[in-house]
């Protein structure tokens, strides 16, 4: 994949599976921002193909998908309760107005994260972390079946990362496939399968979590850090393959 003439990612794939929990790392500029940027359909691609539960992806499949970006504010400038902003994610392309319980489905998610009282307050007063709590029951109030996530730790309190991590695992037997952005793996170590590991645009490492990156992630590196055994796979097709 190039931008502005200038190759960003090459020779990258990822599968991920129904119930499956892949952490995608790598360091400042590795291309993990830009790779997932290219899953949701915010860039095009230049190569490759992404395939969405077994096909090229459809407007369907898009509304399947929940996702959270890197960095952004729940407020935007503009007044809106937390519910507000959680049922504003069952709006779409063709839908104008919300669906007749939209209500209760932003309640429901916004209580999944553990947030639930703050329902009524403007979004303006919360602090980072419930902003950031707001925004992912936004993208859970479909009840995806394709989860991704763009460092939703970053700057998050351990509150904040508790109820993140019990939502995610509740997601994860429910069947959804779940990708996340980390820099490491904190309060989420217990529900990563599996890591893609990126460094100057490629894949330098698939399988244990590393636990640090750098060298560690490096192909031939010897990883004898203790790991607990990997919960079962579920069955059934891919629901996303990428090979930008």
């Amino acid at each position: 994949m190039t931008l502005g003439g200038v190759e960003i990612l090459h020779d990258v794939q990822i599968s991920v599976a129904p119930g499956e929990v892949v952490a995608l790392m790598g360091g400042n500029g590795s291309g993990k921002s830009t790779f997932v940027r290219a899953l949701v359909g915010a860039l095009p691609l230049s190569s490759g193909s992404i395939e969405m539960f077994g096909h090229a992806p459809s407007p369907a499949d898009r509304a399947n998908l929940g996702y959270v970006p890197q960095r952004v504010t729940a407020s935007a400038g503009v007044s809106a309760t937390a519910r507000e902003v959680v049922m504003s994610g069952l709006l779409g392309a063709g839908r104008l107005r919300p669906v007749r319980d939209a209500r209760e489905r932003a309640e429901r998610a916004l209580t999944d994260l553990g947030i639930g009282a703050l329902a009524r307050r403007d979004v303006g007063t919360l602090s980072g972390g419930e902003q950031q709590r707001v925004l992912i029951a936004r993208a859970m109030v479909r009840d995806p079946r394709l989860v991704i996530l763009d460092e939703p730790m970053a700057g998050v309190d351990l509150p904040s990362q508790e109820s993140l991590t019990a939502a995610l695992a509740d997601r994860k037997e429910r069947g959804a496939a779940i990708v996340i952005v980390l820099h490491e793996l904190g309060a989420l170590t217990r529900l990563i399968d599996h890591a893609v590991v990126l460094e100057r645009g490629c894949v330098v490492h698939v399988g244990e979590p590393p636990a640090a990156l750098g060298v560690h992630a490096l192909p031939g590196h010897d990883h004898v850090h203790p790991h607990p055994d990997p919960p079962e796979r579920a069955s059934g097709p891919l629901p996303m393959d990428v090979t930008p």
